[in-house]
């Protein structure tokens, strides 16, 4: 089963003090096992572009859509078997405590 965990910045991190995992050993392990399929951080928000399309007419926009203090800094694409091992991968992923992460299903379109 295929997930998007998106990585994100939080307004109230985790203050416990003890060191954060690695992400490059997270990457690695996960690599290694299978579950994370591809990833990467994504720029600053300011380097954002919006497109849409209304009543036949482009409109592009820099910068971010939404003013927010909260924000999507990286993506992973894992493969679990459930959404109980996508959750325990995420648990252990050093933005679980330094922010947050969404896992999203794919949709199944073919039904």
């Amino acid at each position: 089963m295929k997930f998007m965990m998106f990585v994100c910045t939080d307004t109230a991190p985790d203050t416990d003090p003890t060191e954060l995992p690695d992400i490059h050993k997270w990457v690695a392990e996960n690599d290694s096992r299978g579950r994370r399929l591809t990833g990467n951080v994504l720029a600053p928000t300011s380097a954002a572009t919006m497109v849409r399309v209304r009543d036949g007419e482009l409109l592009v926009s820099e910068g971010p859509f939404a003013e927010t203090t909260e924000v999507i800094v990286g993506f992973d694409l894992i493969d679990c078997a459930d959404l109980d091992e996508a959750i325990e991968v995420a648990r252990t992923h050093p933005m679980a405590r330094k922010g947050r992460l969404e896992l999203r299903p794919y949709a199944d379109l073919s039904a």
